[in-house]
């Protein structure tokens, strides 16, 4: 399995299910291309008190989680960073999250923008037909923003709104978090990952 993938935050309200996103794949040895936009940095400051102007996104799992969360390997891009691996479809990958994702990115990237490096990854995962999975946060959402994730489910893309489910009895936020996390595992074909259990078991 290709285990290098790229994890973009945007600066919709849901840094945790990045933050537990992150959790999973570093602890089990994924490699990381992490981008996070300036409105993302703002929500990762107002949400997990963490200042990814001065704090790489390494030192902030780190600091939360230990030190078994480094059996992987993750890597920060700016968002300006237009020449970065990710933004030509010559280097493959696993797939592309953007986890949370803003009305604003769903927008650009439905559109075709490329006007940073998200919105250019994300492009490419489009065009190079590998997974993007995006998870957009907002409510209630209007006509545009719901023609916008339709038009990025026909190009290809996967569209997994953060809407954790009840059924497996949650006791925490990072349950709740997690959940989404499995589901986004799952479409990466990743389906042993232990975070939630099936529907009826």
């Amino acid at each position: 399995m290709n285990k290098r993938l790229t994890v973009a935050v945007t600066g919709a309200s849901g840094a945790l299910y990045a933050v537990r996103l992150l959790r999973y794949l570093m602890m089990n040895t994924f490699e990381v291309d992490f981008i996070v936009s300036d409105a993302g940095k703002i929500t990762f400051k107002v949400e997990m008190d963490a200042n990814l102007e001065k704090e790489d996104i390494s030192e902030f799992l780190k600091k939360r989680f230990g030190a078994a969360v480094m059996k992987g390997r993750i890597k920060t891009y700016s968002n300006d960073s237009i020449s970065a691996p990710m933004a030509s479809g010559s280097g493959r990958r696993l797939g592309m999250v953007i986890v949370p994702c803003s009305m604003k990115t769903m927008s650009a990237v439905a559109h075709g923008a490329a006007a940073n490096l998200i919105e250019r990854s994300a492009d490419v995962a489009l065009k190079e037909r590998f997974p993007l999975i995006v998870v957009p946060r907002e409510t209630p959402m209007n006509s545009i923003q719901i023609e916008n994730m339709l038009k990025l489910s026909q190009a290809g893309a996967m569209i997994v709104p953060a809407m954790p489910a009840f059924y497996q009895k949650p006791q925490s936020l990072d349950d709740l978090a997690d959940f989404i996390t499995g589901r986004v595992l799952n479409l990466l074909g990743i389906e042993d990952h232990g975070l939630f259990n099936d529907w009826g078991n």
